[in-house]
């Protein structure tokens, strides 16, 4: 892979995991509830989660979504409304120094899971599969591809969750608490729009 492609790459994946998307929109959540330490598996889940994902298009399941379309539009609904579910978490979540039980922030293994029914990160594998690898030494190419989203996919959504971290001092009363839970809860119900607009 050229120094050219190697940060074309790098930028594709900045704009893919800095953009406003469900990850950013939960990590935002989880930071104000819970804070930047306690999101560390969260994000840490996102990042391997996306290397796994686009490790294994490039190794040929996207070609059996080719083959069977169907596949690929039963997991972008089910990965809908399992958004829906979450953003209904969300809204519901407690006040930040209430008695209310706020749940728990996402696992490793819940965050990295959840990159399966993503359709942001579904696009993401498969962009840089169809368009940043080239044909000659393309496992090479993969492997060098999933490090250079690993370095750069981790600080871009870190960038959310120390956001959510800092409107969390200024989330003092429980109504405030209340609503910036619903707008995060509608920016991931918007988020949406790019799956039912396909």
């Amino acid at each position: 892979m050229t120094p050219s492609l190697l940060l074309s790459l790098a930028v594709f994946t900045f704009v893919n995991s800095i953009t406003p998307g469900p990850n950013n929109v939960m990590l935002t959540a989880s930071g104000s509830t819970f804070g930047y330490r306690r999101s560390l598996p969260h994000m840490l889940g996102i990042t391997i989660g996306v290397v796994i994902m686009l490790l294994l298009v490039g190794a040929g399941l996207g070609t059996v979504f080719e083959t069977f379309p169907m596949f690929y539009t039963a997991l972008k609904y089910v990965g809908a409304l399992y958004l829906l579910y979450l953003a209904w978490c969300i809204a519901r979540a407690g006040a930040i120094d209430s008695g209310q039980a706020r749940g728990k922030p996402f696992t490793f293994m819940q965050a990295a899971a959840f990159q399966w029914v993503n359709p942001k990160a579904w696009i993401m594998a498969v962009g840089i599969v169809a368009a940043y690898m080239p044909q000659e030494n393309f496992y090479w190419n993969l492997l060098l591809g999933a490090l250079v989203v690993s370095l750069v996919n981790f600080p871009s959504i870190s960038a959310w969750t120390l956001f959510g971290s800092g409107v969390r001092r200024l989330l003092h009363r429980p109504e405030s608490v209340q609503r910036f839970n619903i707008i995060m809860a509608i920016l991931l119900m918007a988020s949406l729009y790019g799956v039912f607009a396909a």
